[in-house]
């Protein structure tokens, strides 16, 4: 890893329950950024609980940040990891074209699911001592279909769409040296240039979406991501700003 991002850490473990339960265990003694790759785990999660099939092959990650600000803008940093991912799929197979962002934490090939993020932070008040970035790829096996939810996109891998062998190795690399650009950038500027910067690859911007909670559900023109990373839609009662939600087409 020569060209490993200077100030970020290491940690590799062969067999882990979750990247995301070791980054919990580091953290109090962590200096630092730190990066934790698993070759295997045993209890893999995504959003809302939910399992994360994780096959042989993949990548499975969870960066572990001490970042300042409030939580609103900890999670802000959904949106720098989904860059970097961009990024990263880009060097290691050359192209951009079928790559895309969707909200608010998934990155896509040619219409299906690539990748996934998954943020988890620790804290008092309005404090964030410790924020966690898991980070799953399928990089060389997509999960069933029987592992998504009815209406999800489908899963894929980067190695069936492109054709690309890529190491879990090789691809930390180029995704942690692209983290920690975005992140720099960030940090002295802002959101705003991470919000143009994602716009520019969002999945069906400007199309008709549906974005989903366990009370509710808002279909609408996908108008925008605004300053906050709410979802805005164009919705028949108005527009309407979305904190969080499951987006399906």
């Amino acid at each position: 890893m020569n060209d490993w991002p200077s100030g970020y850490g290491l940690h590799v473990v062969q067999e882990v329950d979750s990247t995301l339960n070791e980054a919990a265990r580091i953290a109090p003694t962590a200096q630092g950024p730190v990066w934790i790759m698993a070759h295997h785990q045993t209890a893999a999660r995504g959003r809302r609980g939910r399992a994360w099939a994780n096959p042989k092959g993949n990548l499975a990650a969870t960066l572990l940040l001490r970042p300042q600000g409030n939580p609103e803008q900890a999670a802000l940093r959904s949106f720098v990891a989904a860059l970097a991912l961009f990024d990263a799929c880009v060097a290691v197979t050359g192209r951009a074209s079928g790559l895309s962002l969707k909200w608010p934490n998934d990155v896509l090939l040619n219409g299906g699911k690539l990748a996934g993020i998954l943020l988890e932070s620790t804290g008092q008040g309005r404090g964030v001592s410790h924020l966690s970035i898991g980070i799953g790829v399928n990089l060389a096996e997509a999960p069933g279909a029987d592992m998504v939810e009815a209406g999800a996109v489908r899963p894929v891998s980067l190695l069936s769409e492109t054709g690309a062998h890529v190491t879990h190795e090789d691809f930390l690399t180029e995704l942690a040296a692209a983290y920690a650009r975005y992140e720099t950038q960030f940090v002295t500027y802002g959101f705003e240039p991470i919000r143009t910067a994602w716009l520019s690859r969002a999945a069906r911007l400007g199309e008709v979406i549906t974005a989903r909670t366990a009370a509710s559900e808002t279909v609408g023109t996908f108008e925008t991501v605004d300053a906050g990373g709410n979802l805005v839609l164009n919705t028949a009662k108005g527009r309407v700003s979305i904190p969080a939600a499951d987006v399906f087409f």
